[in-house]
């Protein structure tokens, strides 16, 4: 549960909290009961895991997490095997992000009119089956460059249903004054798995083949799904008696005319766009440039998952002293740095030391945004109006990673030369993006 990530009403939309009930267990006792646990104001980053819901939940999504990142590793390795070309390698990521380009508003919109629990183990079921088809496949060696392509697009849509409706729940679980720790330690989750499950699932490949990664990322779904069975909410969306397409019309007019908005996804699509080089062509630079295998590709991600690690740590501090906007730039450069050192050094020591930096500048840069868009969305609008921000997030990672590959495959390019350039283009984006300024107000 997401998520690169993070990346909301309290009662119909947005990336709001868990309202939970029990008439079993005593309050103290009952981890999903309706109230939140009311405690000072702690500065602490680790401040929201003192509710109970929010915890439970945040272990699942580690758990779920974890797979996810094993699973990734797996596909991006496979499709090595089965096709090397540095487009069909791109094309894994392409497929997975290409349904939340042309599904997530819609997905924000049943956000905000269907209970958010059934929508969940709705997608968790659907995720469960995708990955466990695809296990079965690639274990018994009828998968194909396509099957795997086609099983990956149907595990993007249903992230593409999970994402919005998880980020809409987050705020009923914690106190507003914890929205951005809360929101934080969300994308801590997501490092923590992409610190070691991509280590982890690299050794296991290397030994036993993609279909181990593809099985823990199935198992992996039922713990998400025994708390959900667990989750007895006291509220449930509405449609407010207007129709589907009124909606859809109202979220998109409210991005649309919302200046603060507008300028977050500005700023999404001008970093992830040059940024996506890193993903779309990171198993060709294991295999091709650093001679590496995929337990080599795994320490990679998991290198990058540390710097986002010691990132979340320091994030907090970071926006009460010099602010979103400020913490953005500088994040952005970070990224061009290890991009670029990557991209110009043939050499192991340089991809890990790029790779960490990478991981600290993807993670600010991305979790600023997620947050600063939760903030300025009021609670009819979260769902639909986090929807256009993951919207344009897959779409700049998807139209990206499609066109850093086929940059990669020009003679006079190549990976290396695909990388630099796209570290280039970052520097610039940097600067441009600085013209369109975020809320503060995240600054607690």
């Amino acid at each position: 549960m997401d998520n690169t990530d993070n990346p909301i009403d309290r009662s119909t939309s947005g990336g709001g909290g868990l309202a939970l009930q029990s008439n079993e267990l005593p309050r103290d006792e009952n981890p999903f009961e309706p109230a939140k646990v009311v405690v000072e104001d702690d500065p602490s980053p680790w401040a929201p895991l003192k509710q109970p819901v929010y915890r439970s939940f945040w272990i699942a999504s580690l758990v779920s997490n974890l797979g996810t990142w094993m699973h990734e590793i797996g596909a991006g390795w496979l499709m090595t095997d089965l096709d090397a070309s540095p487009q069909m390698v791109s094309a894994v990521r392409t497929a997975m992000a290409t349904p939340i380009v042309l599904l997530a508003i819609p997905a924000g919109v049943l956000a905000d009119r269907i209970d958010r629990r059934i929508l969940l183990l709705a997608t968790q079921f659907v995720l469960l089956l995708s990955t466990g088809t695809l296990a079965i496949l690639s274990a018994t060696g009828l998968v194909t460059s396509w099957i795997l392509l086609g099983l990956t697009f149907l595990i993007g849509i249903g992230l593409t249903l999970h994402v919005p409706t998880w980020q809409a729940s987050i705020p009923e679980l914690v106190e507003r004054k914890q929205l951005s720790r809360a929101i934080a330690l969300g994308s801590l989750n997501f490092n923590l798995a992409r610190a070691v499950g991509p280590a982890l699932a690299g050794a296991l490949v290397a030994i036993t083949g993609a279909w181990i990664a593809f099985s823990v990322n199935a198992f992996s779904f039922a713990g998400v799904i025994i708390v959900l069975l667990l989750w007895q909410r006291d509220r449930s969306e509405s449609s407010r008696g207007l129709s589907f397409r009124i909606s859809l019309y109202q979220g998109l007019r409210y991005v649309y005319r919302t200046a603060e908005m507008r300028h977050v996804i500005f700023r999404v699509m001008l970093f992830v766009g040059p940024a996506s080089a890193l993903w779309g062509l990171l198993p060709l630079v294991a295999r091709e440039r650093l001679q590496w295998g995929a337990d080599g590709f795994g320490l990679l991600v998991t290198c990058f998952g540390a710097g986002a690690v010691v990132a979340a740590r320091y994030l907090h501090r970071l926006h009460h002293r010099i602010g979103n906007n400020r913490t953005v730039s500088i994040a952005m450069v970070m990224m061009a740095i290890g991009l670029g050192m990557m991209g110009a050094i043939n050499e192991r020591w340089a991809a890990v030391v790029g790779m960490l930096i990478m991981g600290f500048g993807w993670m600010m840069t991305l979790t600023t945004l997620n947050t600063a868009a939760q903030t300025i969305l009021p609670g009819r609008m979260r769902a639909r109006g986090m929807s256009c921000y993951l919207t344009s997030l897959a779409l700049s990672m998807s139209s990206g990673s499609l066109l850093w590959g086929l940059v990669a495959e020009l003679p006079s390019v190549g990976v290396g030369g695909a990388q630099k350039i796209a570290a280039a283009t970052l520097l610039c984006t940097a600067a441009i993006s600085m013209a369109f300024r975020v809320t503060e107000k995240t600054r607690r």
